[in-house]
């Protein structure tokens, strides 16, 4: 069996109840339960939460929630891998066989439901586990910071270095994490050297968590809609 959970609390702090906000006309959520049913990959979405508000938003856009979160995984302090791995045993308490489970965030609208299915297929050639993830637009060995006023390099032995000559970073898309059920239940850390990504074109990434955020995210959909 193939699964896709979504890890989505109500209490959101930075941006109240981001994970129903409305984005043209639909809560947010919806989009990720959409982009995970287009993959016809999975046998089950199931939506991890303690909310009875966000439960009924999720059933309604076809994702399942059989049991509501421990409260005790519902902080803010709490890594979303708790939820995954907390679903994971009480369906394998309900007897389901499950081999490969997708972690997709709720707040996700620019998803592309295809770069979940390449996730997938690499995920047969993995030992450990597949997630999202961008190359940054410019490069951070070029980061600089200020400390009393003064400008400090972070790496200052990169200043005269040509950007094509620094080597590319990435960082965590934030849109899906795939693993196989005994990766997630046995390895927690999900950004290792047997780790491997699905590069996401920067315009389809937007990590959501504030206002602003949410806003941008809105032009980013409407440009993406715009040239597919």
């Amino acid at each position: 069996m193939n699964l896709a959970i979504i890890p989505a609390r109500l209490g959101s702090k930075r941006l109240p109840q981001k994970n129903i906000k409305t984005f043209f006309d639909k809560p947010i959520i919806s989009y990720s339960i959409e982009a995970a049913k287009k993959t016809k990959i999975f046998d089950k979405i199931i939506i991890s939460t303690e909310s009875n508000k966000l439960k009924k938003i999720a059933e309604k856009y076809g994702a399942e929630v059989p049991f509501l979160r421990s409260k005790k995984i519902a902080d803010d302090k709490t890594h979303f891998n708790e939820a995954i791995i907390q679903t994971i045993i009480e369906l394998k308490k309900k007897k389901y066989k499950i081999n490969n489970v997708c972690c997709i965030y709720p707040t996700s609208p620019l998803i592309n439901y295809k770069d979940i299915v390449k996730g997938f297929n690499l995920l047969k050639k993995s030992r450990s586990y597949v997630f999202s993830a961008c190359e940054y637009i410019s490069p951070p060995q070029r980061s600089f910071y200020f400390k009393n006023e003064n400008l400090k390099f972070l790496m200052s032995n990169n200043y005269k270095k040509r950007s094509q000559d620094l080597k590319k970073i990435y960082h965590d898309a934030g849109q899906f994490y795939w693993g196989k059920e005994q990766t997630w239940l046995k390895e927690k850390m999900i950004f290792n050297k047997r780790s491997k990504i699905i590069e996401i074109e920067y315009l389809n990434f937007m990590d959501i968590n504030y206002l602003k955020d949410f806003n941008i995210a809105k032009k980013l959909y409407k440009l993406m809609i715009s040239t597919r």
